[in-house]
């Protein structure tokens, strides 16, 4: 199916049978991320909450109906990270990308580096690649139509924010790296061989928790008004990472919602920023987040051996 072939009005009720299949969400303690697992869950996959905080894991995994486990994860620690990846057993069929932060005030990681750019693409990064001996379907990364802002761009110069730390443009160079990741990871897949393929959704403007992390009590403020009058709810929010994860998509497709500007609707192809499509940026960027990450690009061969 082509990317131009969305269903029109697509939506939960019409995810297929997902019995048989393994599903790891990040961050599915709230929001987008526990829509997409209830979702899954109930359609019949096995779903795995990597979660920070196991004990909400815990409770929503009580509430929801079908097979479903919690595992610890912190995407901002390389360390744990490297502990979820190196207690992956068994195959797996679709990794989300889910779990996210905006616009936070500034704050480095215990590895050192800034934390949106680490939370929203180095951990990924590392996750999805030491994964992918195991992963037998796709990637699924949450972006933003944030990252196609005015001069929204990758600071390779100064990539932690050091020199200058602005919110928003450090989540929004975050976003633009999800596309970067996704582009590049599908070109490598391809290039191998792998029967994997990479994909990059966004949720438009989706009322979810994560605005209220936002900096400055006068944003927050903002947001909480807006997301009354503008924002389209969480499960609608959700719609294009569970189209993603379950249907024929080319490789380094891109799905958001369908409505005027992006904002509001059911899935459909979505926008990149000039940016986003470029290939020498996007090379450029794996080669930085292999070196930062110590993790390396390792996919799963045709025949089944990595």
């Amino acid at each position: 199916m082509s990317a131009t072939n969305h269903r029109t009005h697509w939506t939960a009720a019409d995810l297929p049978s997902q019995a048989g299949r393994t599903v790891v969400v990040t961050g599915a303690t709230s929001g987008l991320g526990a829509v997409t697992a209830r979702e899954l869950a109930r359609a019949g996959a096995h779903v795995v909450l990597a979660v920070r905080d196991t004990a909400r894991g815990e409770r929503l995994a009580a509430t929801l109906t079908g097979s479903v486990e919690v595992r610890p994860l912190d995407l901002a620690d390389l360390s744990s990270v490297r502990a979820f990846a190196a207690g992956w057993d068994r195959p797996l069929d679709v990794l989300v990308n889910n779990a996210g932060v905006m616009a936070v005030p500034e704050a480095r990681t215990a590895d050192g580096f800034e934390m949106q750019f680490a939370t929203n693409h180095l951990g990924p990064f590392a996750l999805t690649n030491l994964l992918l001996p195991h992963l037998t379907d796709r990637v699924v990364t949450v972006a933003s139509n944030a990252h196609r802002r005015p001069g929204v761009d990758i600071d390779f110069d100064d990539i932690n924010s050091e020199r200058a730390y602005r919110p928003w443009r450090a989540y929004q160079q975050s976003k633009l790296a999800n596309l970067l990741f996704t582009r590049e990871l599908q070109r490598r897949l391809s290039e191998a061989g792998s029967p994997v393929t990479a994909h990059a959704v966004h949720p438009g403007y989706a009322a979810t928790n994560l605005q209220g992390r936002s900096a400055g009590a006068a944003q927050r403020l903002m947001l909480a008004v807006t997301n009354r009058l503008m924002a389209q709810s969480d499960a609608m929010g959700a719609l294009p990472t569970l189209y993603a994860a379950t249907q024929p998509l080319p490789g380094n497709s891109y799905t958001g919602p369908d409505g005027r500007g992006e904002l509001r609707g059911h899935p459909g192809p979505a926008r990149r920023s000039p940016h986003a499509e470029d290939d020498l940026r996007a090379s450029r960027l794996w080669d930085l987040s292999e070196r930062l990450t110590g993790v390396r690009f390792t996919p799963l061969a045709p025949g089944g051996r990595s």
